[in-house]
């Protein structure tokens, strides 16, 4: 019970490694909001698993790229669990995956200018309470593609790359105000965002791996966990690569 006595905030919590998280947070002792855009359906079997295993949890739709919304989830979540100190942000963002050469304008400047909203207001909405209280943690999800881009990504390198550094920029100035701000980058894994690639060739970019398999939810999950709890107290600013061994540090 890592978490016991937590109040945690998903972000785009409905599926996928905001799901797994919302799970494994609530499987440590922490309540979670769960919040989702649109699948309300989906954001509901996460808090009833929660709760079929005793554990505290609502769902709470918004969307985060509004400053509006961003706080309304937050005084919604703090209304129904209490003070929000640990915050998740995983809220995805679509983007046109194509070459360069045919990215239009507009495609890039929805993802790039949507993840970091999705970000900020949050954030901005969290960290009063965060920093009264003189504690709170803050996790971004971004991608290994920040570090390493792969060909038709250019929106997601350069829209992750602008998380990670406005993680390290939080880091920096919230550190004095007992606020830790940590990056978790997966690999590639198993969710509805990868669906559209064959599993013959998520076979084999998983063989060329250390670990010999691309990465399931609750494997991110569980490293969410791990940072959000006490035992990573001194740890801040830092980029956790989550891809079973395929960047190295």
């Amino acid at each position: 019970m890592l978490l016991q006595g937590r109040i945690a905030l998903v972000t785009g919590a409905s599926r996928g490694i905001g799901a797994a998280a919302a799970r494994r947070l609530a499987t440590h002792g922490a309540a979670v909001a769960v919040n989702f855009l649109s699948n309300e359906a989906a954001a509901m079997e996460v808090v009833e698993a929660i709760v079929a295993a005793g554990g505290r949890a609502v769902s709470i739709q918004a969307d985060v790229r509004d400053p509006a919304q961003a706080e309304a989830l937050v005084r919604r979540a703090e209304k129904l669990l209490g003070p929000v100190d640990t915050l998740v942000l995983n809220a995805n963002m679509n983007f046109p995956m194509v070459p360069f050469a045919d990215m239009p304008w507009e495609g890039f400047q929805q993802k790039l200018l949507g993840e970091v909203a999705s970000a900020f207001h949050p954030c901005k909405a969290a960290l009063p309470g965060m920093i009264q209280r003189r504690r709170g943690c803050i996790i971004a999800v971004s991608s290994g593609l920040s570090r390493q881009p792969g060909p038709g990504f250019s929106a997601h390198t350069t829209a992750k790359s602008g998380l990670d550094g406005f993680m390290k920029s939080l880091a920096l100035e919230l550190g004095p105000q007992g606020i830790r701000v940590n990056v978790v980058a997966p690999g590639l894994t198993e969710t509805d965002a990868t669906a559209f690639i064959p599993a013959a060739a998520k076979a084999a970019a998983g063989s060329h791996l250390p670990l010999g398999r691309i990465g399931q939810p609750e494997d991110v999950a569980g490293i969410i966990a791990l940072v959000a709890s006490d035992e990573a107290g001194y740890l801040t600013g830092q980029y956790l690569s989550a891809g079973g061994g395929g960047m190295m540090l």
